[in-house]
């Protein structure tokens, strides 16, 4: 029987990229998918691969940066499924630029999608957790979040803030059978990392020990352990999928 099998899981940014590839995965292993972004029509296509693959899946219009949009889709999936097992904090945006040319805009724009959209959504599916006194959250966070990365300052700070989330979310919640854990990916292939220069890519590539990017299965599969019952005794941690790029 797959591992997740019974399970529901609710995981932001997956109409494309890492999210989509967390999705099938889970769906793969047993989960129920509440498929969460703002664009509905490139998740209908993610729902259509669950469902002729013989999973079940359902679609939410979300948009992480509007506290609104989150607590209505967090309402709106609960009355759907019932509960929520599984959620995957993977919705984030770029703004990128030296700091000397930010706008205040742009700083403020990252981190209330990806810092602040993470801890209001996850503030929103608690309950249904507490209630089961069981529940596994997993925030996608960033290798430039614990070795930063020059022009994307805004970024940086949202995925490092989300790490010290991780941690003070894992202490709360606890004692509730709750774990909370991260992942930093480092240079995954998608259509996020397609639009930097040929010049920049050689560079990393050349930094990675083993020496190739990363694909979004390799984060999926890292997801769909934190959400087993084989890491029930992992909590507060930040698992770093990252070819060796960045050894803590």
């Amino acid at each position: 029987m797959p591992s997740l099998t019974g399970k529901t899981a609710l995981i932001t940014g997956a109409s494309q990229g890492i999210g989509r590839a967390i999705a099938l995965q889970l769906a793969a292993e047993g989960a129920q998918i509440a498929l969460a972004a703002r664009n509905e029509s490139k998740l209908v296509e993610v729902k259509a691969e669950i469902e002729a693959a013989g999973g079940t899946a359902a679609t939410f219009a979300l948009d992480v940066a509007s506290e609104d949009s989150i607590k209505s889709t967090a309402k709106a999936v609960l009355a759907h499924f019932g509960k929520l097992d599984i959620l995957v904090n993977n919705a984030g945006i770029t703004k990128d630029g030296l700091v000397l040319r930010m706008k205040l805009a742009d700083f403020e724009d990252v981190i209330r999608t990806n810092l602040t959209g993470a801890f209001l959504l996850t503030q929103a599916v608690l309950q249904s957790m507490l209630k089961a006194r069981s529940g596994r959250i997993i925030n996608i966070t960033s290798v430039s979040g614990e070795m930063g990365s020059a022009g994307q300052a805004n970024y940086a700070a949202s995925k490092a803030g989300m790490i010290g989330l991780t941690k003070a979310l894992a202490r709360e919640f606890a004692s509730r059978n709750i774990t909370v854990n991260a992942i930093a990916p480092g240079f995954i292939e998608t259509p996020m990392t397609h639009i930097l220069t040929d010049n920049r890519k050689a560079t990393v590539l050349s930094e990675i020990p083993l020496a190739r990017y990363g694909q979004d299965s390799d984060i999926a599969h890292a997801v769909a352990f934190l959400a087993s019952d084989g890491a029930g005794y992992i909590t507060g941690h930040t698992l770093d999928v990252n070819g060796g790029l960045h050894m803590a």
